[in-house]
């Protein structure tokens, strides 16, 4: 599925991204993520408020050019041709040099890959969800009789919304809910081929999603990136419970009890360390590992998440920070700092694609706001100190927690710096010969 790290370092081969490069054996799917671009007819959405101003530029230095000609022919200009042409090579490569990188977005980043191989490039969209579920299930057939990890990563119900015209409009709720259908349908399929492999007995089997509701995705009144009920904020916003509550759903007959239902914070870092245990493997010791293995709490063994301290960030920013008190059951959540929604009184970033994480589109709060999610879940009512007694005792303990939290950190290069987020074309996957990347092996 989308695997959304990218591909390449140094080179257009060295492939230091790729999955197969971070311990899978095995690849298929996208390097990149789904974009607007990469469907017919849809508005750009890779740098398109950037878009607009460069093709504005390149209109202008157009008419200038224009008007430079048109005034030497006429004579009412007195300016030599070698200007002109110079003005002229300038507005060319000006316009090849962005529009290369933007203009072609469905070809460039809009791929599919087999291991080191790409399969489709552009792909097509209207077969990538049947072709993702026959590569889940063949995996499964071929590696029936030894233990594996199969890690599918949906592109649904990421925005594009493509779906299949089996599935459209079989949902009330619109182009999104068929998404979700179409979801659903391919979770059952491959349950059904662990059924049938006589593996539903000793497989572990876990679904989640990796963010709450993308809430600015919309096309007109429709909702394109889901919900969040009583929960506030979305995708992006750091700290808020809409953008960070998930459900996660475990199966596996025999040694998980069913039908149970666990309210206590855990995190998708513990998937880590929850399939080390699983795989008899040892954790590393030489750093800190976030998360925590789920089976004590998933089998009943234990009431209580290991985590006590869950930190929220926005990018590299601590947004805030979630306490659940051991000897209480409470679950506080400070926040330090939060969007700032438009228009006011949204509950999200509506003019913006999402909200950003610092700077003047960001509030800081000092002292942090206080919840306590045990009794206000919706983060409506925030706590003060001649409301709530226990508000300096907390918000003291909280920041005795980032203070400890902090000096675990180890500085990193920073990878979404401005130099390795810019497209680079000597790093670009191609099937063919570049420029012209195009194929389709998939259709052979």
């Amino acid at each position: 599925g989308k695997w959304h790290q990218g591909v390449n370092c140094e080179s257009f081969n060295d492939h230091c991204h790729h999955p197969l490069n971070h311990g899978f054996d095995y690849f298929y799917g996208m390097p990149f993520t789904l974009l607007n671009n990469c469907q017919e007819n849809k508005p750009p959405e890779l740098g398109a408020a950037l878009q607009a101003k460069l093709w504005l530029y390149s209109q202008m230095i157009a008419l200038a050019v224009f008007t430079l000609t048109a005034g030497k022919l006429t004579g009412l200009i007195s300016i030599c041709w070698k200007i002109i042409a110079c003005f002229t090579l300038l507005g060319c490569i000006f316009f090849i040099s962005w529009y290369s990188s933007y203009g072609f977005v469905q070809y460039w980043n809009c791929i599919l890959m087999r291991n080191h191989d790409i399969t489709e490039q552009p792909m097509r969209l209207e077969r990538t969800a049947s072709l993702i579920l026959k590569e889940a299930t063949s995996f499964i057939n071929r590696n029936r009789h030894r233990p594996f990890l199969l890690f599918v990563s949906f592109l649904h119900v990421h925005t594009p919304l493509f779906t299949t015209a089996k599935f459209l409009k079989r949902s009330q709720h619109g182009l999104y809910g068929d998404n979700v259908e179409e979801m659903d349908w391919m979770v059952g399929k491959i349950l059904d081929s662990l059924d049938k492999e006589g593996l539903k007995n000793n497989t572990f089997t876990y679904f989640a999603s990796d963010h709450g509701g993308h809430l600015e995705a919309q096309d007109g009144s429709a909702q394109l990136g889901g919900w969040n009920g009583i929960y506030k904020g979305g995708k992006g916003m750091g700290g808020w419970e809409g953008g960070i509550r998930v459900p996660g759903l475990f199966r596996w007959p025999g040694v998980l009890p069913a039908g149970i239902v666990i309210d206590e914070p855990t995190s998708l870092m513990d998937i880590y360390p929850t399939v080390v245990h699983l795989a008899g493997g040892m954790l590393p010791q030489d750093r800190v590992i976030d998360g925590q293995n789920l089976m004590p709490l998933l089998q009943g063994r234990v009431q209580q998440s290991e985590h006590e301290f869950l930190f929220h960030y926005c990018g590299s920013y601590l947004h805030a920070v979630r306490w659940h008190q051991k000897d209480s059951g409470a679950i506080w959540k400070a926040h330090y700092v939060t969007p700032v929604f438009l228009p006011p009184g949204a509950g999200g970033c509506y003019g913006k694609r999402i909200c950003p994480c610092f700077g003047e589109g960001v509030t800081h709060h000092n002292p942090p706001l206080l919840f306590d999610l045990a009794r206000d879940p919706s983060e409506t009512r925030p706590l003060a100190a001649d409301t709530e007694p226990l508000f300096d005792t907390v918000i003291k303990r909280i920041g005795r927690a980032i203070e400890e939290h902090r000096r675990t950190l180890t500085p990193v290069p920073e990878q979404l710096s401005l130099y390795n987020v810019i497209w680079k074309p000597w790093l670009q996957p191609c099937c063919g010969t570049f420029p012209f990347c195009w194929c389709d092996k998939e259709g052979d």
